[in-house]
């Protein structure tokens, strides 16, 4: 059965995508540690990060480098921190999260629900610093 990742990807669940190549995706996480929260996602199915071929490991932070400077232009924060969990979802990504304290990156603080409308101006906002990036 295909992660909800994999869905994400092959367009059966709708995103509020930022960027995307051939061989990654970039999109905000619905249940966000705070505004502006992205996940970065391989297409191919990989279970675990590290298990990605060492061509796509490389690629994976080249293909995030721009989208995190774009967070920090984008939100109000200190700097964009990036984690890789990947315990709630068996398809490797990394979040980017714009950050102004450790906390910030409390993965066991509650998720923030934010309004659709909402999700798409913050997704606008990044896509509009990353074309200046």
């Amino acid at each position: 059965m295909p992660s909800i990742f994999t869905r994400i990807i092959q367009g059966d669940i709708p995103a509020y995508k930022i960027a995307e190549d051939d061989h990654f995706i970039a999109f905000l996480d619905v249940f966000p540690l705070v505004p502006g929260h992205v996940l970065v996602v391989p297409k191919q199915e990989t279970d675990k990060l590290f298990d990605l071929e060492d061509e796509f490991l490389r690629e994976i932070l080249l293909f995030a480098k721009p989208i995190a400077a774009a967070i920090e232009k984008a939100m109000p924060c200190t700097r964009c921190g990036m984690s890789v969990i990947g315990l709630e979802v068996p398809h490797a990504h990394m979040h980017l999260v714009p950050i102004s304290s450790a906390d910030d990156l409390n993965f066991t603080r509650p998720k923030l629900t934010i309004e659709p409308e909402k999700m798409a101006q913050i997704a606008q906002q990044i896509r509009s610093c990353l074309s200046v990036a």
